[in-house]
């Protein structure tokens, strides 16, 4: 199989792929480069192609990427102060305010 070939993928692995690239391109990423990462999100998530081959049965399409966040989050703010993180709480609200305050016009 050549590097390349989508023939393994599934139909929602492909639908999957083509909502991310579409939200990319929507964004502002070239067609190209939102394809490439659209794939490689798709791998991430599901190991890569999930139809069967050889003597092997299909895989379970798991959903990995979209859950990572809950367990990677929080680092970040914990190994900052309370005076940092009040801070950032304050500026996101002002920012929060001044948003709603120029979108009710």
């Amino acid at each position: 199989m050549p590097r390349g070939d989508k023939s393994k993928y599934s139909d929602k692995q492909e639908r999957k792929a083509d909502h991310i690239a579409a939200g990319y391109e929507k964004r502002g990423v070239s067609e190209k480069e939102s394809e490439r990462r659209a794939w490689a999100t798709v791998n991430t998530d599901d190991g890569g192609g999930k139809k069967e081959g050889g003597s092997g049965r299909g895989k379970h399409t798991g959903h990995p990427a979209a859950h990572k966040g809950g367990k990677s989050g929080g680092k970040a703010s914990a190994s900052r102060s309370a005076a940092s993180r009040s801070e950032s709480a304050k500026k996101a609200a002002a920012t929060r305010k001044r948003n709603a305050e120029h979108h009710a016009h």
